[in-house]
């Protein structure tokens, strides 16, 4: 029996013997990697020391604080001693932090040194002064009969009427231009205005060159909301003269005999950021290029990076994107590219042409609708619009262009890879293409009279500001206004657009440039805030095209805030920049009003030594 007992006593120390180098030691076989901390990208002046290691730590949860077994290459190669190196040659240099724990598992961080060249110390370039400028009625002006209490001037970026009592007929509160030369064609005024109560208006073209009183045109009972729209008057003109536009502000009653409440408030403010008049002649036809049969996979094609993933397939004669999960963080609308083919079409620059897109999307979704090359995308774009689809709804997405590039192989190309909030995935159904040239001689010129941009800069060229917003390209959204007082640059956005080129304010543009001289480096200062928590994208890009100098976010909040950027090249030659904060997102179209109130931007210039 002791002999039997020997025998199991080694079968079992054998068998887990051989368990044991199996699976090797039972503590490593729990052994879980470290970690690394505090690696970020970084800029030095070359001959200066740099410390790889400062604000690096590294743990494992087996062997602890592990900050002393960092290791650090870069590439090109650094002689580190204790995690410094005194780079000399400037560039770029891809660093890798490197730990190994008592089990052998490793980690690696990774991050990039720019090393600029040797400068003298910074000096105060350019500090934008923001005194009050002179704003530009563009010859509207206000006129308020003694029957009413109202005031209307230019204030805060827009004409503004305060209005106590509206008095007793609509004629009493008016804005009104006169003088406005017109000749045989089709004309649309667009007011975009919004009320502090709900109102109405009536606005008028009124025939200047007519012996009695008449008109052109009017639109009456026009309702002005709480919420920024267009107001518009549709009206042709036979012959050469001129008119006189109104809106007429005062009393309005639409149906005085059934329902006399519902008429003009008291004690209210109308606002108004900008009027635009479009001048339609000519005529012109659709000629079909290609329309989509949707017969095999492709005529659809989908790519997806930055960890979004979806796929692009045809069903049923109709075309499917399908987006399985959006991007994660450093992604964005660029991110998922679904492409409708234009099969056999060239796109000429400089030509006229127009596309209709019928599709469906599950749940709601922005993003950009472009036609460019499928191949060189952006190096040849004939077109870029903005896209939003409600959730469930059958969309016609329609617009016409005229080329900006000629293109060999366009395709339409929506660029989707925002999602709306709490959305997760999404599919996008295409039922129709039609995508042809426009024939014919149609021409509309399109004047805005924009009640907030600062018409001073020709006088003092520290007034460098201005602002884009979406309609006023006739895209769906996008309104704002920039104004400035007592030393503080205001951008309200009355309403925010879902991509981040519908609400822009710029530094730099046109006759008043931001020239930056050669040779240095640049860093820019902005303290602001807003009065409600907004994000934007800030780009310090040379006019002409897309190559940020600077590409970096701000945060704003209620509370003012300086944030500093540096750029890390030096230019060849002096340039002209513009400063773009680009604010559209979706989660601003939900926002309602926001005024970002900026009171320093001042630039500081580092000069090669």
């Amino acid at each position: 029996m002791k002999k039997l007992n020997k025998i199991l006593a080694l079968a079992l120390c054998l068998t887990m013997a051989l368990s044991l180098a199996a699976c090797g030691d039972g503590d490593n076989a729990d052994n879980t990697a470290p970690s690394i901390s505090g690696v970020a990208d970084q800029a030095v002046e070359a001959g200066s020391e740099f410390d790889a290691l400062a604000g690096v730590t590294a743990t494992d949860a087996e062997d602890g604080d592990l900050t002393s077994m960092i290791t650090v290459t870069s590439n090109p190669t650094l002689n580190f001693s204790n995690g410094k190196a005194v780079p000399e040659k400037a560039g770029s240099y891809e660093l890798t932090y490197t730990v190994t724990d008592k089990g052998g598992e490793i980690a690696e961080a990774f991050a990039t040194l720019t090393v600029t060249r040797q400068t003298g110390e910074a000096v105060e370039f350019l500090n934008l002064d923001f005194a009050t400028a002179e704003t530009d009625s563009h010859g509207w002006a206000a006129n308020i009969t003694e029957n009413a209490t109202a005031t209307g001037e230019l204030k805060d970026g827009a004409f503004v009427f305060d209005i106590t009592d509206p008095g007793q007929g609509d004629s009493d509160i008016q804005l009104k231009k006169a003088g406005v030369a017109v000749k045989p064609a089709d004309y649309k005024v667009k007011i975009w205005a919004k009320s502090t109560k709900e109102t109405y208006a009536h606005i008028l073209a009124r025939d200047e060159g007519s012996d009695e009183w008449s008109t052109f045109g009017g639109a009456y009972n026009v309702k002005i909301g709480t919420a920024i729209t267009p107001l518009e008057l549709s009206f042709t003109v036979a012959e050469e003269g001129t008119a006189e536009l109104i809106l007429n502000l005062g009393k309005i009653t639409p149906d005085a005999a059934n329902n006399p409440d519902d008429t003009t408030p008291t004690d209210f403010t109308v606002t108004i950021d900008k009027i635009e008049i479009y001048e339609i002649t000519g005529t012109q036809t659709e000629v079909p290029a290609y329309t989509a049969d949707f017969a095999d996979d492709s005529a659809v094609a989908l790519s997806a990076g930055d960890g979004a993933n979806g796929s692009a397939s045809v069903a049923e004669g109709k075309g499917v994107f399908t987006i399985d999960n959006f991007p994660g963080e450093g992604g964005g609308v660029w991110s998922v590219k679904a492409d409708l083919a234009l099969t056999g079409v060239t796109i000429e620059s400089g030509a006229k042409y127009y596309y209709k897109v019928t599709m469906t999307s599950a749940n709601a979704q922005s993003g950009e609708l472009l036609v460019e090359s499928s191949t060189q995308a952006d190096k040849a774009r004939a077109n870029f619009n903005g896209l939003s689809l409600p959730a469930g709804e059958e969309t016609t997405v329609t617009q016409t262009f005229t080329a900006e590039a000629a293109v060999e192989d366009p395709v339409i190309r929506m660029q989707i890879g925002n999602p709306s909030d709490g959305v997760t995935n999404n599919t996008i159904t295409v039922t129709a293409v039609e995508f042809g040239t426009l024939e014919g001689d149609l021409d509309t010129q399109k004047t805005i009279d924009a009640f907030g941009v600062s018409i001073a800069a020709d006088a003092n060229p520290n007034f460098l500001w201005t602002t884009y917003n979406g309609t006023d390209e006739d895209n769906d959204l996008g309104v704002g206004t920039i104004w400035t007082k007592d030393g503080v640059l205001s951008y309200r956005i009355d309403q925010g657009g879902n991509t981040d080129w519908h609400n822009k304010l710029i530094i730099g543009h046109g006759n008043n440039k931001l020239t930056l001289p050669a040779d240095s480096y640049f860093t820019v200062e902005i303290t602001g805030k807003a009065t409600q928590p907004v994000s934007c994208g800030f780009f310090l890009n040379p006019m002409g095209g897309w190559d940020p100098r600077v590409s970096e976010g701000i945060d704003f909040t209620t509370e003012e805030q300086t944030f500093s950027f540096d750029t890390t090249d030096t230019l060849i030659t002096d340039m002209d920049f513009e400063m773009l904060f680009q604010f559209g997102s979706n989660d601003l179209a939900a926002m309602g009003e926001v005024t970002v109130e900026i009171s320093n931007i001042t630039i500081y210039q580092r000069s090669l030594v």
